[in-house]
Parts: structure tokens; C-alpha cells; sequence
């Protein structure tokens, strides 16, 4: 496993549609193990493959304990709506709020090409709308309804 460089909001590659997965092999497994290992050490909740520089659709996301890797993600139903806020590992400095589905299904394959169909909702919802965007190229400030300002603390004003 290595840890990878990100790819920065001001590196047009971001903006990208990444390609559909047709290999399951060692090499797709490498990627998956290293986007993991490069999510942890830089306290993301969720990593496409783009971030790191490989045009796959692949993504990671990590929610309460809950690790998922899904390969050719696709939306396939949404219901509700929140608004919550987000950041982001190629976005540097940046946070606001975000509208997303309250409820999103998602069909994808896992590492061994196994297709599967899994439903979340909250947080782990955005994740997935979040990871899923990154694969056509969308980043969370292009949905951005007002950017997050964290209120300062009493000892920072003084």
C-alpha cells in the first residue's frame, strides 16, 4: 500500500468524467487499498480515484465505521433532501453547506466485480452523492448554497 498525492481543485484533471471500471484485478485492487490508506492519513471520510490522479470510476467513503468501496457507483433512486456541510480534500481551506437527498440508493460492484445495491441516509448519504460527483468531474462548491464560517470561540475574539 502507498500513500498517494491529491489532486487539487486547481488542477483541471479534477474536472474530469472518470471512466467506467472493466478491469477487476490486482491493479484496481491496489488502487482501492491505497486511496484507503491515503483517506485515513489525510481525515477524509471518502476518496475517488480521480482525487488521487487515476480517471476510474472508483470510490471509498467511510461513515461510522462503516467502510464501503464501490466501483462504477450509479445513483439509482433519491428521496428527501438535507442540507449539511462539507469539505473536501481537494478543496482546500473550504467548507459550506450542500444540498443532497436525505436518502440515496446506490448500485455498484465491489473490488471482485460483484454488483450490489446498498441504501443511506444522513451523512452517509452526502458522502456518497459527494464521492459519486467527483466521478463526473463535480465538486462540492459548484452545489454550494453559502460557504461555512465557524463562529470564533470567546478566546480567539479577545
Amino acid at each position: 500500500m502507498a500513500i498517494r498525492n491529491i489532486v487539487f481543485s486547481d488542477n483541471e484533471f479534477i474536472r474530469k468524467t472518470s471512466k467506467t471500471v472493466t478491469q477487476f484485478n490486482e491493479s484496481l485492487w491496489d488502487l482501492l487499498d491505497d486511496m484507503k490508506e491515503t483517506m485515513h492519513k489525510n481525515n477524509g471520510c471518502g476518496l475517488a480515484a480521480i482525487q488521487v490522479g487515476v480517471l476510474k470510476r472508483v470510490v471509498i467513503v467511510e461513515v461510522n465505521n462503516l467502510f464501503l468501496e464501490l466501483v462504477n457507483p450509479e445513483i439509482i433512486e433519491t428521496y428527501g433532501e438535507q442540507c449539511e456541510v462539507e469539505g473536501c480534500l481537494s478543496v482546500k481551506n473550504v467548507s459550506g453547506y450542500v444540498k443532497r437527498p436525505e436518502q440515496v440508493t446506490v448500485k455498484a460492484c465491489d473490488r471482485y466485480g460483484n454488483e450490489f445495491v446498498i441504501t443511506g441516509t444522513g451523512y452517509l448519504a452526502c458522502a456518497l452523492c459527494h464521492e459519486i460527483d467527483h466521478t463526473l468531474g463535480v465538486l462540492f462548491i459548484d452545489k454550494m448554497e453559502e460557504e461555512y464560517k465557524p463562529k470564533k470561540s470567546k478566546k480567539e475574539n479577545n
